[in-house]
């Protein structure tokens, strides 16, 4: 794992903290060191609740997957970790240290993004975006020292685009930006990568690609997944979210049931052993729907309740699907 708790800068506390992100050289305290505590999230805007008391745990040195349904809450809650939103109530820590006490500066020494929203207008070549990465640890007008060009090289090494380092990112697909805007991140060696569908509009040979390069960063990981087969094979936990609401965490065996894959998902679906790899494997009947959850509709039944609801007499509870 190359990040390292020593990146505060001047200002607060330059100089390494030991085994700060270190797998093999730090223990335990490293990674209490870079496990990030979502606490008791609530997230409003324009007026509707995202996220309602949402808390969860990604460990140290581990690859933490967020899944849901379309407008859980999954890219909103990673928002507010990299500090681009800002909760009504909560807390996001590193460690023991709440992200928003630091300088914007020191926490992106700490934590880096990839969005989901992509920049596609950077006028320059894919070296220099690359390098962008570096800028937390640079002073105003200062040029890239010696280890900000290693870190760049070993980044763009390690995203597959060193070949592409001279070319101009507009002119690149959207696979080949994606990869640059990962290589960006891991050029910022962060202690914590937070990355929001980082498989869209990759090739599946890359998706796999990806997804091996974060197995070995060895890395606090946090990422919101679609693709429920990626999140199985490639987080050690897993943590769904519905409606805003934390809905299950767990391992992904744990987790992935064919009852709350139906519950949440509203799919029907088998989960198996993956025959290459042992992980599970969700089988999903793409023809037909899980059926419709049937919920408690309550009529008035008593007379007063009767009057004022218009009701009949003896009406009684319903059941019925929504």
């Amino acid at each position: 794992m190359t990040g390292g708790g020593a990146r505060d800068g001047a200002g607060e506390g330059a100089g390494p903290e030991p085994g700060v992100g270190m797998a093999g050289a730090g223990g335990w305290i490293g990674a209490e060191r870079t496990r990030i505590t979502v606490e008791d999230l609530h997230v409003t805007l324009s007026g509707r609740d995202i996220l309602t008391g949402v808390g969860l745990i990604a460990a140290g040195g581990e690859i933490t997957g967020l899944v849901g349904p379309n407008g859980s809450g999954k890219s909103t809650l990673l928002r507010t970790v990299y500090r681009h939103l800002k909760p009504q109530t909560g807390r996001v820590l590193l460690g023991d240290r709440d992200l928003r006490a630091m300088t914007p500066a020191a926490a992106a020494r700490h934590v880096a993004a990839l969005p989901q929203e992509r920049e596609n207008d950077f006028d320059f070549t894919v070296r220099e975006v690359v390098a962008m990465g570096r800028t937390p640890y640079q002073k105003a007008f200062a040029g890239d020292s010696a280890a900000d060009r290693a870190a760049v090289l070993i980044a763009l090494v390690q995203a597959g685009v060193e070949a592409h380092q001279g070319r101009r990112f507009a002119t690149l697909s959207g696979g080949e930006r994606q990869r640059v805007l990962l290589a960006r991140a891991l050029a910022q060696e962060p202690d914590v990568l937070v990355l929001d569908e980082p498989t869209n509009h990759l090739d599946v040979r890359h998706q796999v690609e990806l997804l091996a390069l974060l197995r070995a960063q060895d890395r606090t990981t946090l990422i919101a997944l679609h693709d429920l087969n990626a999140a199985a094979s490639v987080c050690d936990r897993l943590h769904v979210l519905h409606d805003g609401a934390l809905r299950a965490s767990g391992t992904p065996r744990e987790v992935l049931t064919p009852e709350l894959l139906a519950e949440v998902f509203g799919i029907r679906a088998v989960v198996l052993d993956h025959p290459l790899t042992g992980d599970p494997l969700i089988a999903v009947d793409h023809r037909t729907p899980a059926p419709a959850p049937v919920v408690p509709v309550v009529v008035a039944d008593d007379a007063a309740d009767r009057d004022a609801a218009g009701g009949d007499a003896g009406a009684a509870v319903i059941r019925g699907r929504w």
